[in-house]
């Protein structure tokens, strides 16, 4: 009872701090620009891009191009080699791993400076649904994150680890007694070992929060319904709360429904290696609050400008609702004008809310559709509301030389309930597809393209094919978009 009554306590205190940035976000991204600046002035990025010499951001856009890891990684690899003051005063605490659609492994700096960002903005997150909803007794129970292991490499003093494994460090004090699963279990490396683990440690416990990426948590739930024979609901019948990130939730909802076997409250983040972007300050809503006071300075590009040479940089206080930006950010942890490769919508503007409308580079466009993640989700998201069936995981691909007849874009989905007419299903969901995006309609008007052809993968056969990757757990995800058949061939083996 006396952490329930702290956590309100708390609760009030933050949405009241909070509400004071939201008055005036511009000011606080002004404020933070500056201090970014005169932190890294004397760094060698800040020195070869004549820091010192910045008054604007205007200046800033003029000196400092758009950023990828590509030409940040000579950079990242003087600060592997132990060089200080390179991208941040000092050298950073961390490495967060991660892997890269075309860099391989990439590097991501953390700081003492940006660290207590990513822990403070989950901290946040869980606060702000403790006062929406006026109940906190989720802290009383047992509470997981699926993560990736906290063993941690180092080289030349820096940390080396996944993300979601640095951040099991920083869990408070008083929530230690209340997490699971075990350190032994959480430092297991293979993924499957690993979920078995934590079914065993927490089927009989009273868990109240359940947190990870969607795939990886149905994975978990599956597992315990196996074991148990029951939903998870009545396996606790104190979950109040899930929390998720990473993808969007949409897709996975049915499916989490159906194991959880009733409603649980769900609160979707939007966390990266690179820093906490924004999370649901809303119970009924999915907007995500963009966390414009902490240490990110931003800049939005219109998607469509991503690749221009000079393309147009936009401020908080410039962009335009429901357009399609990428996210470029600035840190405390020596990113400068970077682009993470995400784009967003804005969707509101007092405070600032976005949705996450997909990757830079996870598209298909083979044809000049430029079809985006969000446009495909809604697309099969409304073709579901019609049908009895149930979608694990999806992945789409264009053929552009097909034996016969015209070309198509490929849907290769796995079913956990399969919708009684195929040829229905995927009727519809080309007619959504022709409605979410008005390219591709005037394409299969046009006789370009056929309407889009449907290939059952088999129960488990996305989970099969990212273990072959080396990619089964953690935060690791299936791109549902593609401009080529890498993904779509290697599929072919669990073809049902």
């Amino acid at each position: 009872m006396f952490k329930s009554f702290i956590s309100k306590v708390l609760a009030n205190y933050t949405t009241v701090k909070e509400n004071k940035w939201k008055v005036n976000p511009k000011d606080s991204q002004q404020k933070l620009f500056y201090q970014l600046i005169e932190k890294a002035k004397n760094t060698s990025f800040g020195k070869s891009h004549n820091f010192s010499a910045i008054k604007s951001i205007k200046d800033f856009q003029a000196n400092v191009p758009l950023q990828d890891y590509e030409t940040l990684k000579p950079y990242i690899e003087r600060i592997k080699q132990g060089e200080k003051n390179v991208l941040w005063q000092g050298k950073p605490l961390y490495f967060a791993k991660t892997s890269g659609t075309t860099s391989g492994t990439k590097y991501i700096p953390i700081t003492k400076e940006s660290m207590p960002f990513h822990i403070e903005a989950t901290k946040n997150a869980l606060l702000h649904y403790i006062k929406n909803k006026g109940n906190a007794n989720f802290v009383t129970g047992k509470m997981i994150f699926l993560q990736g292991s906290p063993k941690l490499e180092e080289e030349n003093g820096i940390k080396i680890g996944r993300l979601s494994g640095i951040s099991a460090h920083f869990v408070p004090n008083y929530l230690q007694k209340n997490r699971l699963p075990s350190w032994e279990v959480n430092c297991i490396e293979d993924w499957e070992t690993k979920v078995d683990a934590v079914v065993k440690e927490t089927i009989n416990q009273n868990m109240t929060l359940v947190g990870g990426i969607p795939p990886w948590l149905i994975m978990y739930f599956e597992k315990l319904q196996q074991k148990s024979g029951k939903k998870i609901k009545e396996l606790f019948p104190n979950l109040q709360l899930i929390v998720t990130g990473g993808v969007n939730y949409e897709p996975y909802r049915q499916k989490m429904l159906e194991l959880l076997g009733g409603e649980v409250d769900v609160i979707q983040t939007y966390p990266a290696s690179e820093g906490f972007i924004a999370y649901q300050d809303q119970l009924n809503s999915e907007e995500l609050l963009l966390l414009l006071d902490q240490d990110i300075f931003y800049e939005f590009v219109p998607v469509e400008e991503i690749h221009n040479e000079n393309p147009t940089r936009l401020t908080i206080g410039e962009v335009e609702l429901n357009k399609n930006y990428a996210v470029i950010m600035s840190t405390f942890a020596g990113l400068w004008a970077y682009s993470i490769g995400d784009t967003v919508k804005f969707v509101s503007k007092n405070p600032y809310r976005i949705v996450v409308s997909g990757r830079i580079k996870h598209y298909t466009s083979a044809f000049g559709e430029h079809v985006i993640g969000q446009e495909v989700e809604k697309a099969l998201e409304n073709t579901l509301k019609e049908h009895s069936a149930l979608v694990t995981e999806f992945h789409i691909a264009p053929q552009v030389s097909p034996k016969e007849g015209l070309p198509y874009h490929e849907w290769l989905i796995e079913f956990e309930e399969k919708p009684q007419d195929l040829t229905v299903f995927a009727k519809k969901l080309n007619q959504e597809m022709c409605l979410q995006n008005t390219y591709y309609d005037d394409l299969i008007k046009g006789k370009i393209l056929k309407p889009l052809v449907l290939t059952r993968i088999k129960k488990g056969g996305f989970n099969q094919y990212m273990k072959t990757q080396g990619k089964l757990g953690g935060q690791n995800k299936v791109p549902r978009l593609a401009n080529d058949r890498n993904l779509a061939e290697q599929l072919i083996k669990w073809i049902e």
